[in-house]
């Protein structure tokens, strides 16, 4: 069955005049023959001296988003993608994207990744952030602004579970992975990254320069069997899987650079408390080195935990008095 019939495409500049990620959704649309809504969160504080004056300012400027969303939508139709558009006051614009995406029945958000370097991603602090940390729904952050033309394809898994991923999650990124490639008619490659010499495998007593090829050796071996356990008769060409003996957040960027790849595809489990914030994930850390787009995708029985119900505007009272002389 096709996982992606709705996709939600978050406008965050509602007067940007380059929209890639509008483009790269048309594209996997138009391939699955699902149905776009473009929506933009109008988070941003409203300045009024009335209450009065807010209920009609917030209508106003929510009809003048939809008509700036509508001229987006109007090229989509043209290509016979069935488009809808959304704006709504709410707030914070990451919680506002996912409740639009729960209400539209989204299956994959995509979204157009924030233009500055993110030097803090332990801090979480932008909504392309939140949104990964916080989405039940794969989303496709656009890095790069060309189209897809017969893109390769990335997905980093971790059958030995060295980096606290689970086995459900492998099968969740390769899934996407697959649907993902055939649908743009793209070529799928996997990657397996190990840790050549896990402090496991090291006894004290073996810590001698001539036992380092043998434990090596065995890592790999081990490596090599998780990584064809996982794949099993999936139809993946050998020269298409990737064994690297280095930590994920390497060997990645070092692959995705090696194929040309246009999207990578990874998993995320979602960090709570004091360690999400110093510590963050391989997919954190690993974003902003790479250049190309990146579907994250969370295991099956992850749970968004942001609530249903939307805030409204943010309402912030301006006093009118008489003009200082």
């Amino acid at each position: 069955m096709n996982r992606i019939r709705r996709i939600l495409v978050p406008i965050k500049h509602i007067r940007a005049k380059a929209l890639p990620a509008v483009a790269k959704a048309a594209q996997i649309a138009k391939a699955l023959g699902a149905r776009v809504q473009l929506f933009h969160a109008m988070a941003d504080p409203l300045y009024v001296d009335s209450a009065e004056l807010a209920e009609g300012l917030e209508e106003s400027r929510r009809q003048e988003c939809l008509a700036q969303l509508e001229k987006f939508a109007s090229s989509l139709r043209r290509r016979r993608i069935e488009v809808t558009t959304a704006a709504e006051w709410d707030f914070p614009a990451y919680e506002a994207i996912l409740r639009n995406a729960h209400s539209f029945g989204a299956d994959l958000i995509v979204l157009d990744a924030h233009p500055a370097a993110h030097r803090a991603p332990w801090l979480l602090r932008f909504t392309d952030w939140e949104l990964l940390r916080l989405s039940a729904i794969p989303v496709l952050l656009v890095k790069n602004p060309a189209v897809y033309q017969r893109p390769t394809l990335l997905a980093s898994i971790d059958p030995t579970h060295a980096f606290a991923k689970p086995t459900h999650l492998d099968r969740e990124i390769l899934k996407y992975g697959s649907l993902m490639a055939d649908s743009l008619r793209g070529a799928l490659h996997v990657l397996h990254a190990y840790d050549p010499m896990p402090s496991s495998m090291v006894p004290v007593q073996f810590t001698v320069a001539k036992a380092f090829p043998e434990i090596q050796a065995q890592v790999a071996r081990r490596a090599h069997a998780a990584l064809e356990r996982a794949l099993g008769s999936a139809a993946i060409p050998a020269k298409r899987r990737h064994l690297v003996g280095r930590h994920p957040i390497d060997a990645i960027e070092e692959v995705a650079g090696e194929i040309g790849s246009s999207i990578v595809v990874m998993g995320a489990i979602s960090r709570s408390g004091l360690k999400r914030l110093v510590i963050g994930n391989t997919a954190e850390k690993v974003l902003d080195e790479l250049s190309c787009d990146v579907l994250i995708v969370k295991p099956r029985a992850f749970r968004s935990r942001i609530g249903r119900s939307m805030r409204g505007s943010r309402i912030v009272p301006v006093a009118v008095g008489p003009v200082p002389m």
